[in-house]
């Protein structure tokens, strides 16, 4: 996979996306729009954020770039097969795409909210809304054709 040659990040204050060239990406800028200013540093994480109730609402609505939430309990051996891939994915598309993991069982609001009744499954967000759900422990190719579209 090559690296992009520019970020897209929605302005948190007016929602526009914004192109920001890649060698600028991890600098703070400003909304070409309303001229609010584009935290992007926080985006360029090489692994998974850990999600929970308290934070969901910061991390994944408040996101500035979509975002693929691996829901999982830790007796679940179709989620230990899904984990790694949820890792390389966070690893791929650092910058363009936010990666959480959420404990369904630490974490029964959210898990509720989205009716996660089974697992694995990932949800995927952009704009603050759940865009598009996959049940089940899907192969990586699956995955990132599904998240390509909110690219």
């Amino acid at each position: 996979m090559t690296p992009p040659t520019h970020y897209l990040f929605r302005c948190p204050s007016c929602k526009t996306r914004n192109r920001i060239p890649a060698d600028h990406a991890d600098q703070p800028g400003k909304c070409g729009k309303c001229g609010g200013v584009l935290k992007t540093s926080e985006l360029f994480l090489r692994q998974p954020v850990m999600i929970t109730d308290a934070n969901f609402n910061e991390i994944v609505l408040g996101s500035p770039i979509p975002v693929l939430v691996d829901c999982w309990a830790p007796w679940c051996s179709a989620c230990s097969m899904v984990g790694p891939i949820v890792s390389e994915l966070a690893t791929e598309y650092k910058g363009r795409f936010r990666v959480g993991k959420l404990n369904v069982d630490k974490n029964p609001v959210t898990s509720n909210r989205y009716d996660t009744r089974s697992i694995p499954i990932v949800l995927i967000f952009d704009n603050g809304q759940l865009k598009d759900t996959l049940v089940g422990a899907m192969p990586k190719p699956e995955i990132v054709r599904r998240m390509h579209r909110f690219l």
